[in-house]
């Protein structure tokens, strides 16, 4: 379902007031002034009522079903909608993971509630118009979860101290693993979840499943968080503190940030480890591979 526009220049709040609806019904631009939502009758609805919106306002509007005979495919128009989604996903969790950083204090409890109120009630806007499944629901849908439960029981939300409810499940991360991906494998083998199961999967593609966890995609629970890398992300989650892992994650930080924040001596032999293992094999053969590396180096860190 297509609806084709054109507002007059002024007055500026026109335009706002159109481009809010369209956000507000979930719909996708695919060129300017073109947007396209799925057809159905419901939207054939909103978008005939738009379209007397914008007519009121001094502009045209034309609503037509259509058919891409060339140019964009059904998939990439999938696309399109699933990247909206996750982009709003992302912006969910992430206010999310800074209230789960908050402390749990009672003073504080009521608070933590509301925002939890209305962070639920944006998850259900947006869930409303995930059209075609973005994979960032499932990541909000956990971290949502979590904030509750903490609130519930009285505890605090992070993850350091409740183990037990990250033990024996199967983490997910892109394909092609390279330095970040490792040094999360082996740490959440190590010092997280010793049965741990991976999988590797086409990020655009992947679908979560119940009970599965995801580390270092845009909208997995455990991905980059403000100047953190995904490694220094379940550290700090987890409360890893131990001297060798700090280290380490520096390391993976410089590596994987290429900011230079730490400049560590072994940071560079790191590397060139790292990129040889990363230029062949299967990503299991990859990750057992790097875990010899990353053993050795803590061992040598903690002398």
């Amino acid at each position: 379902m297509l609806l084709i526009h054109q507002l007059p220049p002024k007055p500026d709040y026109s335009r706002v007031k159109v481009w809010r609806r369209l956000q507000a019904l979930g719909a996708v631009a695919i060129k300017n002034s073109v947007y396209v939502l799925p057809g159905n009758e419901q939207t054939r609805e909103d978008f005939q009522w738009l379209q007397k919106e914008i007519e009121s306002l001094g502009g045209e509007a034309t609503v037509c079903e259509a058919r891409f005979v060339d140019g964009l495919s059904d998939e990439q128009l999938h696309g399109l909608f699933r990247a909206a989604r996750d982009s709003d996903y992302v912006q969910i969790a992430d206010e999310a993971r800074e209230l789960l950083e908050l402390p749990a204090a009672p003073e504080r409890r009521d608070e933590l509630r509301h925002s939890l109120r209305r962070l639920q009630k944006r998850l259900a806007q947006v869930e409303a118009l995930d059209y075609f499944g973005a994979q960032g629901r499932a990541a909000v849908t956990s971290l949502l979860r979590r904030l509750e439960a903490a609130l519930a029981d009285g505890t605090a939300p992070a993850a350091g101290g409740r183990l037990d409810q990250y033990r024996e499940r199967t983490w997910v991360t892109r394909r092609d693993i390279r330095v970040d991906r490792m040094a999360c494998a082996w740490l959440i083998r190590r010092a997280i979840d010793p049965q741990a199961r991976f999988r590797f999967v086409e990020e655009a593609d992947y679908r979560p499943e119940e009970g599965e966890l995801g580390f270092d995609m845009a909208s997995a629970e455990f991905t980059h968080e403000g100047d953190r890398c995904s490694f220094e992300t379940l550290l700090q989650r987890f409360g890893l503190e131990e001297p060798a892992l700090l280290a380490i994650g520096e390391i993976i930080h410089d590596l994987d940030l290429k900011d230079g924040k730490y400049g560590r001596d072994e940071t560079a032999g790191i590397a060139a480890l790292l990129a040889g293992i990363g230029s062949d094999g299967s990503d299991m053969e990859r990750l057992e591979r790097s875990a010899i590396v990353f053993d050795a180096l803590r061992t040598g860190l903690s002398r």
